[in-house]
This record gives C-alpha cells, sequence and structure tokens, in this order.
C-alpha cells in the first residue's frame, strides 16, 4: 500500500469499515505518521455522533431513511440548548473576574465549588507505567470527555475506551504516544453514554494490550 492510500484510510478506520488487516497496516502507519494520528482523533465526533445515531435508531429502520421534521426540531433544541450554557458559562466567568478585581485576595476565601465541575479521575498502572486522568462533563447527547496521560513506552497507537454499566465499550478518542515521552498529553472526546453510565475507562493501544483502568466515581 503506497503512503498516499495510507493517508487516504484516515476516515474508513476511523469509522472501523477497514478489514481487519487493513486496519492493522494503517496502524503500523500511525505509528510513523503524526498528521494522521491527528486526522483520526479529528474525526471522532462524526464516529460518535453515528454510533449514538446507531444506538438510537430501531433495527426494522432502513439504512436511507430520512429524519422526520421532529428529529430536526430536537436536534434544534439540543443545540439551542448547549449554546444557552455556553453563554452562561461566559458570564459567570466574565462576573467572577469582576468579583476577583473588585474585592482583592479576600474573594479566595469564599471560594466554593463549580457545580458545571465535571468528575475526575486518575490512575497509574504499576506494570505499564502510564498514568492517565480522565475528566467527564454531562451533556444532552452524552458526556464531554478530557484526557491527560503519560505515556514514555512509545510510539505506539492508543485509546480511551468508556466501558458501561452494561458491559458496553465505546472509543472515546484515539492518539499516537510519540517516541519514548512521557511528557504529559491532552486529548478531548465524548461518549455517547452519561457519566452514571460509565463503570469505568480503559487505555488500550490499538492492538488491545491493556495499559491503565480508571474507575468512575
Amino acid at each position: 500500500m503506497r503512503s498516499l492510500e495510507r493517508h487516504r484510510d484516515v476516515a474508513a478506520y476511523a469509522l472501523g469499515v477497514l478489514t481487519e488487516a487493513e486496519a492493522f497496516r494503517f496502524e503500523d502507519h500511525l505509528m510513523e505518521c503524526p498528521r494522521c494520528a491527528a486526522h483520526v482523533t479529528e474525526f471522532g465526533p462524526v464516529t460518535r455522533q453515528l454510533l449514538l445515531y446507531r444506538r438510537s435508531t430501531p433495527q426494522f429502520v432502513h439504512p436511507m431513511a430520512k429524519p422526520g421534521p421532529q428529529m430536526l426540531n430536537r436536534l434544534l433544541e439540543a443545540v439551542a440548548a448547549r449554546h444557552r450554557a455556553l453563554r452562561r458559562r461566559t458570564l459567570y466567568a466574565v462576573a467572577a473576574s469582576v468579583v476577583i478585581a473588585l474585592a482583592g485576595p479576600a474573594v479566595a476565601l469564599m471560594g466554593g465549588g463549580d457545580e458545571q465541575a465535571g468528575q475526575v479521575v486518575q490512575a497509574t498502572d504499576a506494570r505499564s507505567g502510564v498514568w492517565a486522568q480522565v475528566t467527564t462533563e454531562n451533556e444532552l447527547y452524552g458526556s464531554q470527555v478530557e484526557l491527560k496521560v503519560k505515556d514514555g513506552a512509545g510510539p505506539r497507537a492508543c485509546h480511551l475506551i468508556a466501558i458501561g454499566r452494561d458491559g458496553s465499550e465505546e472509543t472515546v478518542t484515539s492518539w499516537h504516544a510519540a517516541d519514548h515521552d512521557a511528557r504529559e498529553n491532552t486529548m478531548t472526546g465524548a461518549s455517547a453514554m452519561h457519566t452514571d453510565e460509565i463503570v469505568r475507562y480503559e487505555v488500550r493501544t490499538a492492538s488491545g494490550e491493556h495499559l491503565v483502568t480508571l474507575k468512575s466515581q
């Protein structure tokens, strides 16, 4: 397979439509191509939306069925709600900065918990030496996820897997660990499951090797 063809396989790999042999060859390519590794991460939101659609669509519905007006209305309502939430957070941040500027250090004594703050879990695996921290925040579609990871045993392609209480698994995000680089890396992703539906997260290599487990609170 030529290099150009490997670049073109990014979308097919992210969507999981490559054969096992093709996926294996592409993962070898990922270890040497930071550009493709970045593109795989960028395809994450599309993959998750398709997974969400598959889960919410009955099996008897034809794949080419067109969405009805109610589905469009629900999508518009979800987008509007997300925009309102973002605007509220922005206003809260501006108001907080004004209060701090006026009140000075005394404000620090009044610091309380942020109701929007997400759940944070972290762990280090004694065998692999990989450290990871996952921060999650519930959204209308599921949960938004931020991953911080330190992995000095690269280069290798890795995935963050969310495991539901029903045993289902979902790839939250993918990345490429650099060659023997133990610095902290940060990635973002999303899950169709809400926080209370996730029992744990696992960091695995593309070949399925387990690196670290983070148990949800």
